[in-house]
C-alpha cells in the first residue's frame, strides 16, 4: 500500500462522527470564507451591472492565469461549453464525435443536438477513461473530433490522444467538467493543465464541482488566440459587435453574481484540491488491498484532484453495500447507472448491450464515496469501518 505523509488518528467509532456525513458538504466548505463571498457580491450589488459586468472578464482573467494563460471564455453551463466547443469547429451535419460509452449524458447530447452522431468508445477499466485503442479502432473518414473526458478528476490519457488526433486530422476536445486544475505530464516537457491541451477544452461551475458556482455557469478554455475569439461570438449571440451577427450562435453568459463568487472560490481551489487528496489518501491506505474492493487507480502521468472518490465493488456486491452504508447515515452515489450507449434517447445509434462490456460493467460496480474539503478524518474512519464490515475485512 501507498506510504502517506500524514499520522492517523485513533479508530472512531459511530458516536464520534456528531456532524452528520455529506457526499459534498458545501455549508462547511462556505462558511471560513462567507465574509468573502458576502462582500464579492455586495460589490455586484453596488455596480447593478448583472450581465457581463467586470468580475466576468476580471474572473476569465484570472482563471487563465491559473491555468497557465490559456484564453478563458465564460459561459451559461458545461453543457453549453460543450456544444460552444463543436460548433467552433465548424464540422459538417452527420459527422462523427467519439465519445466515451461511461461518462455523463451531457457529453453525447452536446453532440447530437448539433445534428452530428455521436460514436461510442470502450473506456479503460482502470482509470474509467478513454481506451485509446478503442477510439483509434472507431475512427472511420467521417470522423471529425474526439471528446476526452476527465472522468472524476484526473486525466484521459492525453499523450494517446493527442497523437491520434494529430495522425488522423482531428480535433481533441476535452471535456474537463471534474479535473479543474488536475495536469498531464507528457513524455517531454512541462506538465499542462487538463483542458488546455486539446483544440478546446470545457469546464462545469455546477455547484458541486471542484470549483463550483452558486448557480450554473461554465467555460471554455482554447490556447489559440483566435478560436477564443470566435468562441465569445459564439457565446454572445454570434455578434463581432452589438447588433451585427456574423455567425449563428447561442446566449450563453457566465451571470456576474456568479463570476463574483467564482473568484473568491479560485483563491481557495489550490487548498481545497489539497484537502481532497489527503482524504484520498487516507481512503487508499484504509481500503488499498480490502478484498472485494478496488480502490481507484491513478495513471501516474496524471495528477488527480478527486472530483469524486470512485471505487469498484465485486460483481453483485455494490447496490447492496450502497443500502449498507445508507442504513448507517453514510451517503454514496453511483456515477452511472447506464451507459451512454444504452440510454432510451440515443437507441437510434444502434448500439447493443454488451457492445462496451467494461462501461457496462462499470456501471454494475462502481461507487462513490463521501469525498470533500471539510471530511474529517473521524468521519473517514467511519465510512472505512462500515466498508470492511460489509465486506467482512479486519478493521485496523
Amino acid at each position: 500500500m501507498t506510504k502517506t505523509s500524514f499520522d492517523l488518528p485513533p479508530l472512531s467509532t459511530p458516536s464520534a462522527t456528531a456532524a452528520p456525513i455529506h457526499l459534498l458538504d458545501l455549508g462547511a466548505q462556505h462558511a471560513p470564507i462567507q465574509s468573502e463571498i458576502e462582500a464579492a457580491l455586495q460589490q455586484v450589488l453596488s455596480q447593478a451591472a448583472f450581465i457581463q459586468g467586470p468580475a466576468v472578464a476580471e474572473f476569465a482573467q484570472e482563471l487563465g492565469a491559473y491555468l497557465d494563460n490559456a484564453h478563458v471564455i465564460p459561459c451559461g453551463n458545461g453543457t453549453d461549453a460543450l456544444q460552444l466547443a463543436l460548433m467552433s469547429l465548424r464540422l459538417p451535419a452527420g459527422a462523427e464525435v467519439i465519445v466515451p460509452a461511461f461518462t455523463y449524458v451531457a457529453t453525447m447530447e452536446a453532440v447530437a443536438i448539433l445534428g452530428l452522431r455521436p460514436v461510442c468508445a470502450e473506456v479503460l477499466p482502470d482509470t474509467f477513461c478513454l481506451d485509446p485503442a478503442a477510439v483509434a479502432a472507431a475512427i472511420t473518414p467521417r470522423t471529425g473530433a474526439i471528446i476526452a473526458v476527465h472522468l472524476f478528476g484526473q486525466c484521459a490519457d492525453l499523450t494517446a490522444l493527442t497523437e491520434l488526433a494529430r495522425q488522423h486530422h482531428l480535433a481533441l476536445i476535452e471535456d474537463n467538467a471534474q479535473a479543474i486544475g488536475a495536469t498531464w505530464q507528457p513524455a517531454q516537457g512541462a506538465a499542462v493543465f487538463a483542458g488546455t491541451v486539446g483544440e478546446v477544452g470545457t469546464t462545469s461551475f455546477f455547484p458541486s464541482k471542484n470549483l463550483g458556482a452558486l448557480g450554473d455557469g461554465g467555460a471554455l478554455f482554447t490556447r489559440d488566440a483566435a478560436r477564443a475569439t470566435y468562441l465569445r461570438q459564439l457565446a454572445n449571440h454570434g455578434q463581432t459587435r452589438k447588433y451585427y451577427h456574423e455567425h449563428v450562435g447561442l446566449n450563453s453568459r457566465l451571470d456576474t453574481l456568479q463570476a463574483a463568487v467564482l473568484r473568491v472560490k479560485l483563491r481557495h481551489l489550490p487548498t481545497w484540491t489539497a484537502a481532497r487528496q489527503h482524504a484520498a489518501a487516507f481512503y487508499d491506505k484504509m481500503l488499498g488491498g480490502v478484498p472485494g474492493l478496488q480502490v481507484p487507480v491513478r495513471d501516474s502521468r496524471s495528477t488527480h484532484v478527486f472530483h469524486q472518490y470512485t471505487v469498484t465493488v465485486a460483481a453483485g456486491q455494490r447496490d447492496a453495500l450502497q443500502e449498507f452504508l445508507r442504513e448507517r447515515g453514510i451517503p454514496s452515489v453511483v456515477y452511472y447507472p447506464v451507459p451512454t450507449h444504452l440510454q432510451p434517447a440515443y437507441q437510434y445509434l444502434g448500439y447493443q448491450p454488451e457492445q462496451f462490456p467494461v462501461a457496462e460493467a462499470l456501471c454494475r460496480t462502481v461507487l462513490s464515496l463521501p469525498i470533500h474539503p471539510t471530511l474529517s478524518p473521524a468521519q473517514q474512519h467511519y465510512i472505512v469501518e462500515a466498508v470492511k464490515e460489509f465486506l467482512g475485512a479486519k478493521v485496523e
